[in-house]
């Protein structure tokens, strides 16, 4: 039983732990800076086990590092009391390059990953990157945690800001589409209940179209758009408002503000 222990116990931490425990081949760790009533939710409904920051690390093969963000440079200076450098270090911080992990840590093999809110309902898309002294058991062992809530893709880190862009903030992108189609619906005289039911229960239902068949979004899409129909009508819309050009901005803007966050943390 591989032991790996986790800090920080925000939703993140708690999606994979979810994961972790299907598998029953992780015994888990658990810490936080405050929070004791969130370790006490973990320990019951997860078995894992709470613990200081010192016992969780001294006691874990691999670390899990799940805090915020604008918490990490003094996390990265609280876990270097206490790491020993055979051991695998995974973060998942957004914005946190290597070559800072990589500073801290330089005896240890290091994973930065991106996973993306679907991990609550084990279905994320997590971008991995490894460090210089990752090899192929460290690989595996991040392959195993990061399927255990979907899929994982390995990518070298100068398109990991891409891929934040796109699966890491992406599920917001579809909320919002959502949000706006149910909104659209109660325009056309829908109540909100049935507005919000019709728009979350047909982008499921795309949503598994594109997971379940063969064929690319594009002829999925050209399936459903009839010549001179409905389809086409909406379609048409979105064309003459130039809705290609807002979700390229977009996903540039975010792909921005993610290079940027590792310009801020490298020059602190």
């Amino acid at each position: 039983m591989k032991r790996i222990g986790f800090i920080g116990a925000g939703n993140m931490a708690e999606a994979i732990i979810k994961g972790l425990v299907q598998k029953e081949s992780y015994e888990i760790r658990v810490t936080n800076r405050s929070n004791r009533s969130k370790l006490e939710k973990m320990q019951e409904e997860y078995e894992a086990i709470p613990s200081s920051l010192e016992d969780t690390i001294k006691n874990s093969e691999i670390v899990l590092i799940a805090v915020k963000p604008k918490d990490m440079n003094q996390a990265l200076k609280n876990i270097g009391d206490f790491l020993a450098s055979e051991k695998l270090v995974i973060s998942v911080a957004a914005g946190i390059p290597l070559k800072l992990l990589e500073k801290h840590f330089p005896q240890n093999p290091i994973v930065r990953a991106m996973p993306n809110t679907s991990s609550a309902v084990l279905s994320s898309m997590t971008g991995l990157v490894k460090g210089k002294k990752v090899g192929a058991g460290e690989e595996k062992i991040a392959e195993e945690i990061f399927t255990s809530v979907g899929k994982c893709l390995w990518l070298p880190e100068d398109e990991i800001n891409a891929l934040t862009a796109i699966s890491g903030s992406g599920p917001a992108y579809f909320y919002l589409f959502t949000e706006l189609l149910a909104k659209a619906g109660c325009e056309l005289g829908l109540c909100k209940e049935n507005a919000e039911t019709l728009a979350k229960e047909t982008i499921i239902g795309a949503a598994q179209m594109l997971s379940q068949r063969d064929e690319s979004p594009s002829q999925l899409r050209e399936a459903v758009t009839s010549p001179k129909g409905t389809t086409e009508a909406a379609l048409n819309i979105f064309w003459e408002k130039g809705l290609e050009k807002i979700v390229s901005d977009a996903v540039k803007a975010s792909k921005d503000r993610a290079e940027e966050m590792e310009r801020e943390f490298c020059s602190d």
